[in-house]
């Protein structure tokens, strides 16, 4: 499973020495893998506290960035503890499923995906 965590990574000054940027993947590394693919969405999605994500799977590319809360991540057969900072990567067609660890708190990530170039109409409501 490819977790990164914002703490662990060193920012870079761009933008003429006025903004620092951290890179939790660098420009250009994931260009092979989703060459011919298209944005397909960007949300930002909670689960309240004991609840979970049923696991299902898409034809994208999928990153989920923790802004708040613990998680239980499971991507295929590995299962990790996610919390504010990290970046999951969930490959294409990969079963995947998030389980809010605490009973009374909620987790709260942003989401962006990447079609894969066949992948046609994606149903999120039912799967």
């Amino acid at each position: 499973m490819d977790v990164r965590n914002i703490a662990t990574v060193e920012p870079i000054v761009e933008h003429n020495g006025t903004t620092p940027v951290w890179y939790m993947m660098a420009p250009g590394t994931m260009r092979e893998a989703t060459l011919g693919g298209s944005l397909e969405l960007v949300n930002e999605f909670e689960i309240i506290g004991g609840g979970k994500v049923d696991p299902h799977s898409h034809p994208t590319h999928e990153y989920y960035y923790v802004l708040y809360g613990r998680g239980l991540m499971i991507v295929g057969d590995e299962e990790r503890e996610i919390g504010q900072g990290d970046l999951v990567y969930i490959p294409p067609n990969v079963v995947h499923s998030l389980i809010a660890t605490s009973q009374f708190a909620p987790i709260r990530c942003f989401c962006f995906a990447i079609a894969c170039p066949d992948a046609g109409e994606i149903n999120y409501t039912t799967h």
